[in-house]
């Protein structure tokens, strides 16, 4: 690995960075690893399968998806195509253009799809992707829905529609409410709808029994907000999107270096020489990482792509931003002649949960070249000084037999060797990784492994080195920062109690999975969602719908109408809220919130353009208001006064959280970093003081004749569970979404074709779950490897199947077998009659 010696970060020392003496600890549990799930597993979660709630899944599509060649490289032309055509479509040229120039600047507002990091300093004109266009178009569509379409339009007739189709219909622009045994939703005023909800909340029995999810759009400001109101109401239930995507990445980090995020920022992209990238597609999850990817490429770094799926994300792109050339005509010439800039210099065709095997027999390969030559390959003077527990995984990674490696990746042994020349030609080298190494049962150990990988070459605490988990959406890892989590410490605790005079309750709240199973069990009776689509987002889609529907109440502050309003407990509300882009003004004046992106930098964000409603209430209004409502006298916080003027806000979060130290006048001065001890300086907050060698086991999983690995995946036409289209053209589907990718040999094996219709059963503990009529889509994957788009295979995922130490759902290695649908040509007339049945 050409090692670098003890070499020691060299970051810029500029005010950006920070001054704090301490890590952001008080997101690190006091039991790592250890606090959920409090229930057992449900043995009987399967039958809700059997008896579909009318509804909870995806309508299945009218005709069929139409296969066609994927598109070989990423971006380019069509995603400048397509970006105009949903502007237009959308908001028109007018706000459109307004919006392109304000996304993602330090004056502008940031943007609402993906936690991709900008620039420091100098940021283009045009500083956002095809699907970062996409979402904003979204938020700042022509189009509303107002309480005429709730009348026109009964829960029973919005759930036969597509989510598409939900998505189209534009801005949700007044509060509503569904009310017991009421068909439709009915307007309702802003002060009802709150006294509503704190009745109701104040009936229950214990705090408890509700539960407060968070999306990862959620500024700083409304996080905050909202934890303190759920703590001060008395529980720690606060799900969040992160349960359910990362949850592993932090645990993972936090033990083997004592903080649970990433360790790298832009800078190293440009100094590292080694880039490994596993389970991540950069080119539809975040598109603006491949601008990074191909600087890097110029810069000499070589690049490994660990995928079971080519991904034209990770092998070629063709950038479509004219900043970025120097000559115009070579612009031209790219974006006319698609002619990219390759990025993978090696693409590993793993099995699906093949990660932890191949990042196994890569270092088994290291190691032998070390035994050869000592001190060649591994960083013996980090490792002495900075780890602990290298003998131990060293003799483990001896007593590995290269069969279990070669079974569990899926590889050759000169595909692994390939890999590992490349590390060990690398003296700077930084992996990166997504969902498709996070929702595994073993993904904590597995994210432990890619870190002894980094370990054993001092890659952490330099430049051009690190961990980087990248996050989905853009401020999914601020409002953990903020305290949205289940399992908060009790430093933190002792902070935000002495800050507001109160005593926060200290027993651990409810992670997503165990909220879903005491909605089913009745224990809690009341949930809130703070953006996002809870039906469609989380596993096990009809355990999920029949879980929701025995609350009593179910409210969700958002800006589009979803599948998670359709679905609901005996009162349902709808609440709708500003978007990231739209002014916040208040008697103060105009208000700005902050978000935290993929790689710790606190950003600000200002709207700019008038609300689509007078009816709209920010996110830290709603909070507020709400708080007042339910807690009344028995509050110790002036929500008025917080809401009022966002600056309060922020100096409490100064007063609390660490590394927001005199927070307004840092973020009106610039963006900053918080603080990172592993990163910045090589201290690790473990129980040793050092960085630790994990040591886990190496469990393939095994199939039986006839079954097949399946993970689930997103569309290009798709952000999480927003879905904006019907196309993917990057694995070449067109008009359509309920799709399994095989390969193409086992296709033939199975004895069935391209176009037919298949049935799709999982098999989970002796349990099943069926999604019924997806075409069969031959492409280029691992052999005994599936895919499909979630939410539609949501259905397929158990409730009960979940990653050890993190909980997350197992969505990227479920067991599935796959037959003919017996009524296929029966299904497509139904489809028809239900549509046109829709249509009236």
């Amino acid at each position: 690995m050409n090692t670098p010696g003890n070499e020691m970060p060299q970051r810029p020392g500029n005010a950006n960075r920070g001054n704090c003496e301490h890590d952001t600890i008080s997101q690190r549990p006091t039991q790592i690893g250890g606090g959920t799930p409090k229930s057992p597993p449900h043995l009987e979660a399967h039958r809700a399968n059997k008896n579909p709630t009318p509804g909870a899944q995806p309508p299945e599509e009218i005709g069929q998806a139409e296969l066609r060649e994927p598109h070989q490289v990423a971006a380019g032309l069509p995603a400048l195509t397509e970006s105009l055509r949903f502007t237009l479509r959308e908001t028109g040229f007018t706000r459109g253009i307004g919006d392109w120039v304000k996304v993602n600047k330090k004056d502008g507002f940031d943007c609402q799809s993906c936690a991709w990091p900008s620039p420091d300093d100098h940021r283009y004109v045009f500083e956002f992707c095809e699907n970062g266009v996409k979402a904003l178009t979204s938020e700042a569509t022509k189009k509303k829905i107002t309480p005429d379409f709730f009348r026109e339009h009964s829960i029973a007739e919005l759930q036969q529609q597509s989510d598409n189709w939900l998505e189209l219909q534009g801005r949700l622009v007044h509060p509503m409410v569904k009310l017991p045994g009421g068909t439709h939703y009915e307007a309702i005023e802003w002060d009802e709808a709150f006294a509503l909800m704190g009745e109701e909340l104040n009936a229950l029995p214990t705090p408890d029994a509700a539960a407060f999810y968070t999306s990862g759009r959620t500024s700083n400001e409304a996080a905050f907000l909202y934890q303190l109101f759920v703590r001060q109401f008395g529980t720690n239930n606060l799900p969040d999107c992160s349960n359910m995507c990362h949850e592993s990445s932090g645990a993972a980090l936090n033990e083997a270096i004592g903080i649970g995020k990433g360790c790298v920022t832009l800078e190293d992209f440009e100094k590292a020489d080694g880039i490994f990238i596993l389970g991540q597609n950069p080119g539809t999850n975040h598109p603006r990482m491949m601008t990074v990817l191909e600087r890097a490429k110029k810069n000499g770094a070589k690049i490994v792509a660990i995928n079971p799926m080519p991904e034209p994300g990770l092998m070629e792109v063709v950038n479509p931003n004219p900043q970025e050339y120097r000559n115009p005509l070579k612009f031209a010439a790219k974006m006319l002649f698609n002619k990219g800039t390759p990025l993978s210099d090696l693409w590993l065709p793993i099995r699906l949960n093949g990660d932890m095997a191949t990042m196994r027999g890569i270092m088994k390969e290291m190691l032998a070249e070390e035994d050869r030559a000592p001190a060649s390959v591994f960083d013996r003077a980090f490792i002495d000084e900075h780890t602990c527990g290298f003998d131990p995984f060293v003799r483990h990674l001896r007593e590995t037999p290269w069969d279990v490696i070669l079974q569990g990746s899926g590889l050759t042994r000169d595909q692994i060797r390939h890999a590992a020349r490349i590390a060990m030609g690398c003296k700077r080298i930084i992996a990166c990784w997504a969902m498709g190494l996070t929702q595994h049962k073993n993904a904590v150990a597995t994210i432990q492994e890619v870190m002894n990988f980094l370990l054993l070459g001092g890659h952490i605490g330099r430049p051009g080195a690190g961990p980087c988990p990248v996050r989905g959406h853009s401020n999914v890892q601020g409002d953990r920062t903020m305290g949205i989590w289940e399992r908060m410490n009790d430093d933190f605790m002792d902070k935000l109690g002495r800050e507001f005079q109160f005593t926060p309750p200290r027993e651990h709240g409810t992670d997503t999975v165990e909220t879903i199973k005491q909605m089913h069990e009745g224990r809690i009776r009341c949930f809130l969602g703070m953006g996002g689509n809870f039906l469609a987002a989380s596993p096990d889609t009809e355990y999920t719908a029949k879980a929701m529907q025995k609350c009593r109440l179910t409210a969700h502050v958002s800006t589009k109408l979803n599948r998670s309003h359709l679905i609901t407990g005996e009162i349902a509300l709808i609440l709708p809220c500003l978007g990231r882009s739209e002014i916040d003004k208040k008697d103060s004046g105009e208000q700005f919130v902050t978000v935290e992106d993929s790689m710790g930098i606190i950003n600000s964000s200002r709207g700019h353009a008038e609300p689509a409603s007078e009816h709209l209430l920010s996110e830290p209004a709603i909070v507020g208001r709400l708080a007042e409502a339910t807690l009344g006298g028995r509050s110790t916080v002036d929500w008025k006064g917080l809401v009022a003027n966002y600056d309060r806000i922020r100096d409490h979060i100064d007063h609390v959280i660490p590394g927001f130290e005199d927070f307004n006048n840092r973020i009106r001065m610039d963006v900053f970093y918080l603080p990172n001890d592993p990163r910045d300086r090589r201290q690790f907050h473990t129980p040793t003081g050092k960085a630790t060698f994990i040591i886990s086991e190496l469990a393939p999983i095994k199939l039986e004749p006839g079954q097949y690995l399946m993970m689930t995946v997103r569309s290009h036409d798709q952000f999480n569970t927003t879905i904006y289209g019907l196309n993917d053209r990057y694995r070449g589907v067109y008009n359509g979404r309920r799709v399994v990718f095989m390969n193409s040999e086992d296709v033939e094996v199975a004895g069935l074709q391209q176009g037919q219709l298949v049935d799709l059963t999982s098999h989970y503990e002796g349990e099943q779950r069926v999604a019924r009529h997806f075409m069969v889509a031959p492409c280029k994957i691992a052999h005994g490897c599936t895919a499909t788009y979630f939410p539609e295979a949501n259905v397929l995922v158990p409730i009960s199947s979940t990653a050890l130490r993190s909980n997350t759902p197992t969505s990227k290695s479920l067991v599935i077998s796959i037959k003919p649908s017996a009524d296929a040509a029966t299904a497509a007339g139904d489809i028809l009659r239900e549509a046109r049945a829709a249509s009236r």
